[in-house]
């Protein structure tokens, strides 16, 4: 019985675990939203893909928290993608230099 319960909750916490994504990750997905729909597909995947292959800091993630609050792209609203095409815009959104 308490071999099963720990494998349940084993389980449960992997489970938990893949479906976090760290702060970039989540601003990457939530540009690839303003991508045409054809390439979106594509564009999240190439996002996991650098995820997996590039090794991020303490200040990377915290940079990338920061643009997650100031980059107010919205998935329900893709007008907001407009918000791209100005420098301001993509300073809030972490793709200016």
């Amino acid at each position: 019985m308490r071999r099963a319960t720990a494998i349940t909750l084993l389980c449960s916490s992997l489970l938990a675990l893949a479906g976090c994504k760290s702060p970039c990750r989540e601003l990457s997905d939530r540009l690839c939203e303003c991508v045409e729909a054809f390439r979106r597909d594509e564009c999240i995947q190439l996002a996991a893909d650098r995820e997996r292959s590039i090794d991020t800091t303490d200040e990377d993630l915290a940079l990338c928290e920061e643009r997650l609050d100031t980059c107010t792209v919205n998935r329900n609203d893709r007008t907001t993608c407009d918000l791209l095409l100005t420098d301001e815009g993509k300073a809030a959104c972490g793709l200016a230099r």
